[in-house]
């Protein structure tokens, strides 16, 4: 099956699903499906750009880690009073303007002539990228009836932008210089923007209804914020809103120079084709985002069937183990390499929806969009610095000591699970292994 066949059988399928849910649940599915496809493309496509930025600006990779770094703390940055401005004035025009802003950030970066543009560009783009998350995940709890059926195409959708864009970029850098390419991948972000405002749905259509929703109902403000707070920052939420840090911090330090990481493997070389040179290492790269997506998938459906404790303890104790044996994978030749490449992008991109589950259970109901704005804050905001972690690590010990550094986040988020299942246990809450 060629790629425009399983692009058809995929749009047919997922329309045919779609089809059945109702009208006003279906219509913000594709509108959150847009929106978190356009964020993850933009995303994923940046470490793809460092390995050239590196040359470009000549600079080293702890410099340019701190750059990047900055840029995806942005998206944190911006997490709580994205979650706020959403309870103000809707999600719409939030995840609308976010798009935008994405598209203006790489319009800098195309034209960036130094690095200090560059990080303006970086820190505009993870600005409007930071809009997204609390938007676009509130808007799905306050208007759909089916919101695990909507959650799982959000989540398809994302994947979709994961793998796609790095696959678009790598076939672009063949024949384009990556200046043109940063600003070709405007247009995917004035569609998204275009798609997004031509639909119309009820943003509230299901708390609307509820008496009983007292904290959409009162008025916001800083004492609101802080009352609000005070409800969420304890017990059980603490404890997973650390693991959700550390699980982010591990993605941010993995991604951020595993492009450059790939290509600088032996078994991987430049093939030439239609006399362009190709790395090859950037295929495995995309490759490796394509099956995140179904490790995504299979923790999702894992967290259903599972505790979250438990799941995460599992996939936590795996990531161990693909870091510290990805050294020697990487040399072991090219089969064991792409096995290493794929275990890592499976596991890795696994553990989002559990602990997102892990979230929801530790949350009350009337909180939870807060709840996401303190997620992303520590997945993407205090998470980045995974980006920082790893160029300084790269640049003074190289790749083996860089994976064993990150194989300490996982080490200390198993830790955490583990009590977590203890502290349930201890309370006579049933969990299941």
């Amino acid at each position: 099956m060629n790629a425009l066949s399983h692009w058809t059988h995929t749009h047919f399928i997922l329309g045919k699903l779609l089809s059945i849910m109702k009208e006003n649940d279906r219509t913000i599915t594709l509108f959150t499906m847009v929106g978190h496809a356009t964020f993850h493309l933009y995303e994923m496509v940046i470490p793809l750009f460092v390995v050239i930025w590196l040359n470009e600006f000549d600079i080293s990779a702890a410099v340019l880690g701190a750059v990047v770094a900055v840029g995806y703390g942005m998206i944190g940055v911006g997490a709580l009073p994205s979650g706020s401005l959403a309870d103000r004035y809707g999600s719409k025009r939030l995840v609308v303007l976010s798009m935008g802003g994405m598209a203006g950030g790489f319009a800098l970066i195309s034209v960036a002539p130094t690095i200090w543009v560059l990080s303006v560009a970086l820190v505009l783009w993870g600005a409007a990228a930071s809009l997204y998350h609390p938007a676009g995940l509130s808007l799905i709890t306050r208007g759909t009836n089916q919101q695990g059926t909507a959650l799982a195409y959000h989540g398809v959708a994302g994947n979709v932008g994961t793998a796609i864009g790095p696959l678009a970029a790598v076939l672009l850098f063949t024949v384009l210089d990556w200046r043109f390419v940063a600003g070709l991948l405007i247009v995917p972000a004035l569609i998204g923007v275009l798609i997004a405002s031509r639909l119309t749905f009820d943003e509230r259509r299901e708390i609307s209804s509820k008496k009983d929703n007292a904290v959409a109902n009162q008025p916001s403000g800083l004492r609101k914020f802080l009352e609000r707070s005070k409800m969420l920052l304890v017990g059980g939420f603490i404890v997973a809103f650390a693991i959700a840090m550390l699980a982010g911090t591990y993605y941010r330090g993995v991604f951020t120079f595993l492009p450059e990481i790939l290509a600088d493997l032996p078994v991987f070389g430049s093939v030439e084709i239609a006399g362009e040179p190709i790395e090859s290492s950037q295929y495995v790269y995309a490759g490796l985002l394509l099956i995140g997506g179904l490790g995504q998938y299979v923790g999702g459906k894992l967290s259903d069937y599972r505790s979250p404790e438990w799941a995460i303890s599992g996939v936590f104790t795996t990531l161990i183990l693909i870091s510290l044996l990805f050294p020697f994978f990487a040399d072991a030749g090219l089969v064991a390499t792409l096995v290493i490449c794929a275990a890592l992008g499976f596991f890795v991109f696994m553990e989002a929806p559990i602990h997102q589950a892990l979230i929801g259970k530790y949350t009350a109901a009337d909180i939870h969009g807060l709840s996401f704005g303190y997620t992303y804050l520590g997945v993407f905001g205090l998470g980045a610095a995974g980006a920082s972690i790893a160029g300084i690590v790269l640049t003074y010990g190289g790749t083996s000591l860089l994976f064993t550094t990150l194989a300490i986040f996982p080490v200390i988020g198993l830790i955490l699970a583990g009590h977590l299942i203890i502290r349930n246990q201890e309370r006579g809450e049933k969990v299941v292994p």
